[in-house]
């Protein structure tokens, strides 16, 4: 997400302990030099990463398109979403399941990785953390698939499969759930430690919650659902292009893509006097998909929701778009107010509302349970 202004104490020496030192040995990972193609709203070039991470300093937003730069990589997806909300009391049970106890302490274990920074060994560590847990989840319907989408950098992106009825048919319109895993410190990826609590921790933990609230309940939709954890968003949505031109790639029909980037911050909203809601995305998102999501935030959750623009490419959402899916984002608040800690070891699990994130749980679950059952052909 966007760049939080960095103080100089975080600069300070006596920030700097024998751990941290310690942990640099792991995490020399950065290369300054290395050229990559990068695509901002105005066009493309050749950059060092040096230059692409002074961009995200800068609060630039960029794709990445060194590995994905083929243009003609495109889907025509035909959809339509329905009209009127109408699973909300069929999917209650599973609604008063979710659990802001265990999105606590799943975010407790993955911030207490140094940092998910996605060429580290520690961001391969926590990939492989919520690997195991989504597989431990997963485990009590065997018909849902947990599978690594692997890259060229140690983090991978995982995929979690529940087949619907319509599975491999061409009525099939899969239903795609995604939040972004690592994390980034914009002072020196390598070297500095990255929490993540709210970008994007809060997202993972918000549809690892849906997903086992969903799975535990036997949830058979009609369309297929997946939920992806993202590798390397930080680094100019890497992981989210690499699976979504390998899906248009293979002309793979998805219906429709919320992405769950930043759930839990609230302060700087009620510091300025406003409401609690819910930041709907309204520039470079699907019209109808957000106008459907809407719908969902006023049957499913108990606060209101907010429009609000984030710009260009600023999150994975856009890398669905790119290709042709249909895709929608919702994130904490409105843009101006959401987390100023961000990208900085001060991006901590304290700052965060748990309850908030259970309301972004329950609009994701909505999202899911309408659009599993819905006819989208």
């Amino acid at each position: 997400m966007r760049f939080s202004t960095v103080t100089a104490t975080l600069l300070s020496a006596t920030a700097i302990s024998a751990a941290l030192i310690s942990e640099y040995n792991v995490q020399t990972v950065f290369n300054p030099n290395e050229l990559r193609l990068v695509q901002t709203e105005t066009g493309s070039q050749w950059i060092s990463e040096a230059d692409k991470l002074q961009l995200k300093r800068a609060g630039k937003k960029f794709f990445d398109i060194t590995d994905n730069s083929d243009d003609s990589v495109k889907v025509a997806v035909n959809v339509t979403y329905p009209a009127d909300i109408s699973f909300v009391e069929q999917a209650a049970p599973i609604l008063a399941n979710i659990s802001t106890a265990n999105m606590k302490n799943n975010l407790e274990t993955f911030t207490s990785f140094y940092t998910r920074y996605y060429k580290s060994t520690t961001g391969a560590d926590s990939s492989q953390w919520l690997f195991d847990t989504v597989k431990d989840i997963a485990a009590v319907n065997p018909d849902v698939v947990v599978f690594p989408f692997h890259h060229p950098w140690p983090q991978t992106s995982l995929i979690a499969r529940i087949p619907g009825a319509k599975y491999g048919t061409p009525e099939d319109r899969i239903v795609v759930v995604g939040a972004h895993q690592d994390s980034i410190n914009l002072i020196f990826p390598s070297f500095f430690g990255a929490p993540g609590a709210d970008d994007d921790g809060s997202g993972t933990v918000t549809i690892l919650e849906t997903f086992r609230a969903l799975v535990e309940s036997g949830f058979a939709p009609n369309n297929t659902v997946e939920f992806h954890w993202y590798s390397a968003e930080e680094g100019g949505l890497l992981g989210s292009q690499a699976i979504f031109t390998e899906y248009a790639k293979r002309q793979i029909n998805v219906g429709a893509m919320l992405q769950q980037d930043m759930t839990g911050f609230v302060k700087k909203t009620l510091d300025n006097g406003l409401p609690e809601s819910l930041g709907v995305i309204t520039d470079f998102v699907h019209a109808e998909l957000t106008e459907f999501i809407k719908k969902v935030i006023s049957s499913y959750s108990s606060i209101p929701y907010v429009e609000t623009e984030c710009g260009y490419a600023c999150s994975d959402h856009a890398s669905a778009a790119k290709v042709g899916y249909p895709s929608a984002f919702v994130i904490e608040s409105t843009f101006k107010n959401s987390n100023p800690f961000i990208h900085s070891t001060r991006d901590s699990i304290d700052r965060l509302s748990f309850e908030h994130m259970a309301e972004h749980a329950k609009l994701t679950l909505g999202f899911v349970y309408e659009l599993g059952f819905a006819d989208l052909a």
